[in-house]
């Protein structure tokens, strides 16, 4: 099928076609995913590059590892870097590379580049700018800290909301952890909580130089728009850079969608070109190989049999592809077809909502219980926000039991002791296949905030390798098995209580969480 014609017009500014060479993939496989190439560039691989991580202790030990190990590079995304004894850890893993980095050569090449939000990465007076600060000061040739601030925050609104709450406004969310070739895509953040008991999802793309080169180039296109941090704990914009909040608005925003469209679209032309120079390759090279009747070389690169699509959405800046995306891998699932889709904020969009309960494919939701919820027990109105949550779901229940959906569409609600909940994603399952050929695995929660507020990256894995989607149906099976089916009984117990001024309110304050 030709999605992509529908949706390429409506990228800005507009995408350079590459005339690709036509693909030997079976249609009824992976390649009918291929139309996302003409949005994003597609990175193919060999299937033996990609690890799914289970546990937050996993996450955490393979951060430190890969740190201690960076001789390039060391690239890290997140919203915010905790301020605990775990994140001291990290930072000083990275201090401890970067010494060896000089001693061993006199001058580094190891770059350290950070980018996290600024409003988030502000909070309080023990921050992450001063967790990184020591660094900026020892390093300042090779460390480079990069706070985003959202320009939809400014003004009297910046002046008068207060700290926690002018989070709501917009943030940088993406989550990437790269050092060398090596690339960690997450939904974490760089918190204790994250690398002990808080439920993620984790996938390792080793040994990937483009795939890493592309989210370098994405993170600096952000860092140059965002503030720069100071050895003294100021901050300031790049040489010539417009201001986020205090300069132009419309000019911030098409210097940043220019900024990030160059970097999507320059790493799409040059995959487009590079696959088209390897499939001539290896035309050439089987026709001379049949000639001769040799086997092909041990030292030749295995033809991939997975394929990684970058989806970025940044709707402050008119950058709308994970959405587009997204939208239509729900549009186009077929008729028995399953789709496990999990998110720690079950906040859905009213565009995801109505693919849901208006198309063919089955769903599995799998959302957080009250418990498990990673604003339960908060102080103050935050407390509030997991029976808003609550709420939101027996609306969205109730709206499935009412078109007689609860045989195609179910609701699952994940359930652990001592746990927090904070996994997103989902897998896709073929008509009549018993494991996911693609998985969406990055920041986004495909709410409101994912969609129109915040910055989200995420990819779309998509294997035609049998071990690499066992792994999947794994990662999948393991989240799922920890939940409870939802049904009608499950909002009259007592924990489900809504009072009446949160079924008000939250109609109103759902766009912000």
């Amino acid at each position: 099928r030709s999605s992509w014609l529908l949706l390429a017009p409506l990228l800005t500014p507009p995408v350079p076609v590459v005339t690709a060479p036509p693909c030997s993939l079976c249609p009824e496989g992976a390649h009918r995913f291929q139309w996302i190439r003409n949005l994003v560039p597609e990175f193919g691989i060999s299937s033996s590059h990609v690890k799914v991580l289970s546990s937050p202790t996993e996450f955490y030990e393979l951060l430190k590892v890969q740190i201690k190990t960076a001789k390039q590079r060391v690239v890290m995304a997140s919203l915010y870097l905790g301020t605990g004894l775990l994140e001291q850890e990290l930072v000083d893993c990275l201090e401890k590379t970067l010494e060896k980095s000089l001693q061993a050569k006199g001058s580094s090449d190891l770059r350290v580049s950070i980018l996290l939000d600024y409003t988030r990465g502000s909070r309080g007076r023990k921050n992450s700018r001063t967790m990184l600060i020591p660094l900026l000061q020892r390093f300042p040739e090779q460390v480079r800290v990069s706070l985003f601030h959202t320009p939809n925050l400014r003004g009297l609104l910046r002046l008068l909301i207060p700290e926690r709450f002018n989070e709501t406004i917009g943030l940088q969310h993406i989550k990437v952890y790269l050092f060398d070739d090596n690339v960690i895509l997450s939904g974490a953040n760089l918190s204790d909580l994250y690398f002990t008991n808080r439920q993620d999802r984790y996938v390792l793309l080793q040994d990937s130089p483009e795939i890493a080169d592309f989210f370098t180039e994405l993170v600096d296109a952000i860092g140059d728009v965002s503030l720069q941090l100071q050895q003294d704990d100021t901050v300031q914009m790049m040489e010539g850079m417009v201001h986020p909040y205090q300069g132009d608005k419309v000019a911030y925003c098409e210097i940043a969608n220019r900024r990030v469209m160059e970097v999507i679209n320059s790493a799409r032309t040059r995959q487009e070109l590079l696959h088209a120079k390897t499939f001539h390759s290896s035309q050439q090279g089987s026709a001379l190989l049949s000639q001769q009747g040799a086997q092909p070389s041990e030292g030749l690169k295995p033809e991939p049999d997975t394929w990684i699509y970058p989806l970025i959405q940044m709707k402050p800046f008119g950058i709308q592809i994970d959405e587009m995306v997204t939208e239509t891998l729900l549009t186009e699932a077929e008729r028995d077809a399953r789709i496990y889709l999990t998110t720690g904020y079950f906040n859905l969009t009213q565009a995801y909502m109505d693919l849901i309960l208006g198309t063919r494919a089955e769903y599995r939701i799998l959302l957080a219980s009250p418990e498990v919820n990673g604003f339960f027990g908060a102080k103050g109105v935050a407390g509030a926000i997991p029976a808003a949550y609550v709420y939101i779901e027996h609306q969205f229940y109730s709206e499935v039991c009412c078109l007689h959906q609860q045989e195609r569409v179910w609701l699952q609600e994940y359930s652990r002791a001592g746990w927090t909940f904070h996994a997103k994603g989902l897998w896709l399952y073929l008509a009549g296949s018993d494991l996911p050929c693609l998985t969406l695995i990055g920041s986004p929660n495909f709410g409101y905030r994912s969609v129109h507020r915040d910055l989200e990256a995420q990819v779309a894995i998509v294997t035609e390798n049998k071990a690499l989607q066992q792994q999947l149906h794994q990662e999948q099976e393991q989240l799922y098995l920890c939940s409870g089916v939802v049904s009608s009984s499950t909002f009259e117990q007592p924990n489900r209580y809504v009072k009446l001024w949160v079924k008000l309110v939250t109609p109103l304050i759902k766009n912000f969480f």
